[in-house]
């Protein structure tokens, strides 16, 4: 399991790593156990193991936990998966989009993801709730999980993610354990949903698609870039649309200085 196994694996199938695909292969086996002991990983847990690509997670994860679920897009690398999990009872490989294919039942993810999946992913295991997520993410990405209000990194998944989920960075990956290297360094990144939500929210596919709407003019003051959203929503006339998003709280405060909790305020508001 490694480099040199990894390369072995691509001659022998002649498959070329798809950059569209973000196929950046880990060749660093002694980041598995820490996935493990980050998500409390036991053997009552069927776990998900997304963009599963040769299976050397699949295997590791197959004999500490009940059952794994490998999901891998590409069809000539899933050939593979299922070559490499022969024997393996325990673990079902899905081909397909994670997002789309029909699953099994699961309880923990430990994956680690193409990046060019990693937004997508990211809201659908916040929408599905599981027990525990531990995640290899771009460093990048995973720092606008937790961007501070008003800086450049804070959007719209920074105020989501932090309603739905307690969000931890963890230990650096650097680049060089993957194979191709990607251009950026990684992070372990440990998502976990509360027990009990940091503040209401009474509407959350309102307070979402608000979220998502506002942060696509987010240098504006709130009640400009609100009232397209108002007219949407509630087919009023431009005017009344105006005169609504005027009214609401932090009309005068620019998007991105808003926090969650008065995204949260403001949703409530407006979803009455």
């Amino acid at each position: 399991m490694g480099l040199e196994e990894t390369k072995q694996l691509l001659r022998s199938f002649r498959i070329v790593p798809n950059k569209l695909l973000g196929q950046n292969f880990m060749i660093e086996p002694s980041v598995f156990p820490k996935l493990c002991g980050y998500c409390s990983l036991c053997k009552e847990d069927v776990v998900l193991d997304a963009g599963a690509g040769f299976g050397f997670l699949t295997r590791f994860l197959a004999w500490r936990c009940k059952a794994v679920v490998a999901v891998e897009k590409d069809p000539r690398v899933e050939l593979v998966l299922r070559e490499q999990v022969q024997g393996y009872v325990n673990v079902t490989v899905v081909q397909g989009d994670v997002l789309k294919a029909e699953l099994p039942a699961f309880n923990k993810i430990i994956a680690i993801p193409p990046y060019y999946l990693s937004s997508s992913l990211m809201v659908w295991l916040l929408q599905r709730q599981p027990d525990c997520s531990v995640l290899i993410l771009q460093k990048e990405f995973a720092d606008r999980l937790l961007a501070p209000v008003g800086t450049e990194n804070y959007g719209w998944l920074t105020v989501v993610a932090f309603h739905d989920a307690r969000v931890e960075l963890l230990d650096a990956v650097p680049k060089i354990e993957f194979y191709p290297q990607p251009p950026v360094d990684s992070v372990i990144v440990r998502v976990a949903p509360w027990e009990t939500a940091p503040f209401q929210v009474n509407d959350a596919m309102f307070f979402n698609g608000l979220v998502r709407w506002l942060f696509t003019q987010r240098n504006r003051r709130v009640s400009n870039s609100l009232a397209p959203f108002v007219r949407s929503k509630f087919t009023v006339g431009k005017k009344e649309a105006e005169k609504l998003a005027r009214g609401v709280p932090f009309a005068n405060k620019r998007v991105r200085d808003l926090s969650p909790r008065e995204f949260g305020e403001l949703a409530n508001v407006l979803a009455k």
